[in-house]
């Protein structure tokens, strides 16, 4: 198992939408070292590009909380239904220092599979919801500051600048390497 590095803001692998997992075999290879990096980096979600690998594949574990007590790995998930709705505060690990007000919904039922590609179809709800939406977004292309108002983006403009001319280039120079 290793840390990995984290994708910063910038890098074109968080504007695309992911590739759907076809090795289950290189799927399981990835998740120890994704839940390790999470750990490292105090995440409680984590999706693939995030590290630089175009799969739609993510990794939550909120045990943390009284919500649940196992870590998930979810494979080719697809939302296929939210109801409800919350805000909340939420940070991303490919957006540091960036915190923004984020309504989602509060349930959502997602359609994905296991690590072995059993198909599974289940509901979750409350923190659970939001961070399966929150990697679902990264899966898509998607980050939190899309989320929000032109006022709150040019609140955030210098900072995304900052990272995208600092880290985003980088990391793609990074990830060309590996």
């Amino acid at each position: 198992m290793a840390r990995l590095s984290v994708v910063i803001y910038g890098n074109s692998i968080l504007r695309r939408k992911m590739k759907p997992v076809e090795n289950f075999e290189e799927a399981v290879e990835l998740v120890d070292d994704m839940f390790d990096t999470m750990y490292e980096e105090n995440g409680i979600g984590l999706a693939a590009n995030q590290i630089g690998k175009d799969l739609n594949l993510m990794v939550v574990d909120i045990t943390h909380t009284d919500e649940w007590d196992t870590p998930f790995v979810f494979v080719n998930g697809k939302i296929l239904e939210r109801w409800g709705e919350s805000v909340m505060e939420e940070g991303c690990l490919s957006l540091p220092e960036i915190r923004v007000e984020v309504r989602r919904a509060e349930t959502v039922r997602l359609a994905y599979q296991d690590l072995s590609g059993k198909k599974h179809v289940n509901e979750y709800i409350g923190l659970m919801a939001r961070v399966i939406q929150h990697e679902m977004d990264h899966v898509n292309g998607r980050v939190i500051t899309d989320h929000t108002s032109s006022l709150q983006k040019q609140r955030f403009g210098k900072r995304l600048k900052e990272l995208e001319a600092s880290h985003g280039k980088l990391s793609e120079a990074i990830l060309k390497r590996n």
